[in-house]
Order: structure tokens, then sequence, then C-alpha cells
């Protein structure tokens, strides 16, 4: 039999949509969130955030735009199942509403979120400058470092995690933690972007952005330390995600994602994030804490 023809970029993009677009579930305030189309094993923590960010939205009035996030992962989620949210309407006042998110599966909470909204109004700005890096034209897509090491990885790996195309188009400045190599500094710098247009909308594109932010993030913590799950001598989780969202911006353009890590002990490594515009706006600061534990090798 033939192998099935390759999804087009438009075609990941519209999974992306409908993923991120949240279901009304059987009661005010509840929502589901689908299942990834050919997901395999525990739920991307992207995923999860990005839903709960689009529940939350959805109670909210069009004239109050999300500006903050901040996230607890509690328990692995499953790709066998849809995810169902529940929302509490905690403030609606004079300038702010704030609201809760409880995601669950099975009746067992698997994320807390927390998230405000700001109706716009002018003030004082100020921003850090943009880090000067190789445009993303110069770079190879992630895709294609993928394909160059995906036989240094078990066959499950390299088909779920190394060569499965996806929405979102990643053009990594430095090596990766899984192309090995010596140690480096705590500091990455990728381009992203989603691979098609999207609608003018700015929900989805924080959505999108919401995504994305839990992308290469954790791995920024393993870069002193040779550490990598490709190499089977790490093993590390999200405890926690925090997203500020600054400025308007576009998810299908250009945008920059700078991390670093100040510090990691304790089997735990802090990560933080700036994202920037291609014209050198910060548009959105990003913060996570991950579990990160050392495998040794076994004798």
């Amino acid at each position: 039999m033939a192998d099935a023809p390759a999804p087009t970029p438009e075609d990941l993009v519209q999974w992306l949509l409908r993923l991120l677009d949240v279901k009304p579930g059987d009661a005010p305030g509840r929502f589901v969130g689908r299942r990834k189309r050919g997901g395999v094993g525990r739920v991307f923590g992207g995923q999860v955030i990005a839903q709960a960010l689009a529940a939350a939205e959805r109670t909210v009035a069009d004239d109050r735009e999300a500006h903050s996030l901040h996230a607890y992962f509690l328990r692995s989620g499953s790709e066998d199942l849809e995810i169902e949210f529940a929302v509490s309407e905690d403030l609606d006042g004079g300038s702010f509403s704030n609201r809760r998110v409880v995601a669950s599966q099975r009746g067992k909470p698997i994320l807390n979120l927390a998230a405000s909204f700001h109706r716009r109004e002018p003030g004082v700005h100020h921003q850090d400058a943009i880090p000067e890096v190789p445009a993303p034209e110069a770079l190879p897509s992630e895709r294609e470092l993928r394909a160059q090491y995906a036989t240094q990885v078990s066959d499950p790996l390299r088909r779920a995690q190394m060569l499965t195309p996806r929405p979102i188009e990643l053009r990594p400045v430095e090596k990766r933690h899984w192309m090995g190599g010596e140690p480096g500094e705590p500091r990455s710098h990728t381009w992203f972007r989603a691979v098609a247009p999207l609608p003018d909308d700015r929900k989805l594109h924080r959505a999108v952005l919401a995504f994305a932010s839990d992308m290469t993030l954790l791995g920024t913590c393993a870069l002193p330390h040779g550490l990598s799950w490709t190499q089977g001598n790490a093993m590390s989780v999200s405890l926690d995600h925090a997203v500020w969202f600054h400025e308007d911006f576009r998810a299908d353009e250009w945008l920059l994602y700078a991390t670093d890590s100040p510090w990691a002990g304790n089997a735990r490594g802090m990560n933080r994030g700036r994202i920037f515009s291609r014209d050198g706006r910060l548009v959105a600061s990003v913060a996570q804490e991950g579990l990160i534990r050392r495998i040794e090798p076994r004798t």
C-alpha cells in the first residue's frame, strides 16, 4: 500500500486551529478540548495551556484581552481522551477580569490555570532590545535538522518526535540539546511561526503563541549539563508555565524566542523566555520551571 501523502502546511494549520477551538460543554462555563490528530502518549503541555486560555476567553467581554496566564501542570494528560475545562468567573472589575480554569480527564485535574484580562488603555513604555541573531532565512528549519539526526534515536521516537510534520516551523540559531556536542551556555534563540497564514483574530494568535511557548523552553536548562532525551540520560517534565502578552503580533509571521536558564538545582530547572516580533518589539514574556533528573547508565 502506498504511503499517504504528506499534509500540506495549510492542512497542518487547519488541524491546529481545530485543536485550539474548544467546544461548548454540558453546562455554562464548561468546554471540551479535542484530541490532537494522530496523538500518542502524553498530551503536549502547550496544547492544554492554549485550550485552557481559549476556554477562559469564551467567558470574557471582547474589549478585554488576555495579558497574562499562570498554569500548574498537575498530572500527565492522555492523548487517548478529550480534555474537559471548567471556567470560574472570579472577577469582572472596571478594567480587569480574572478567570480560573481546571482542565480534567477521567474526573481528575491535569492542569490549573489562572488568566487575567485587561481593557486597553494608554501608558508609559519601554522594553528590552531584540538580540542580534541571524535572520530566519539564513537558518535551516528544525524539521531539516531533525531529519539529519533521526537515525540517532529509537524508531518510536523517530516517528513520534523527530519526523512528524508540525504546524509550527522552528529555525534554531544554536545547536539543540538533541544534536549532541559539548555542553554550552544555558541560552537559546529560535525563530518560529505557523507554517501557513492564520485568520485575523488576535485571540487565535495568542492561543497559537501560548501553544508554541512550551516548545524549546525546558531544554534550555539542560544545555550546560550534556543532558538530552534523545541520549536517554535525562528525564524532564514541565511543572508550571506563565505567559505575559505585551503587544499585538501575528503568529504566522516570524517571532524570535530568546530563552535562558538562570538556575538549576534540586532536580528542577528555571527557564525564561522573551518573544520578539521581526521588527524588534517585545510581544510576550514566558517563564517555566521543570523537573529535570539525570538518568544514570545501567551497569
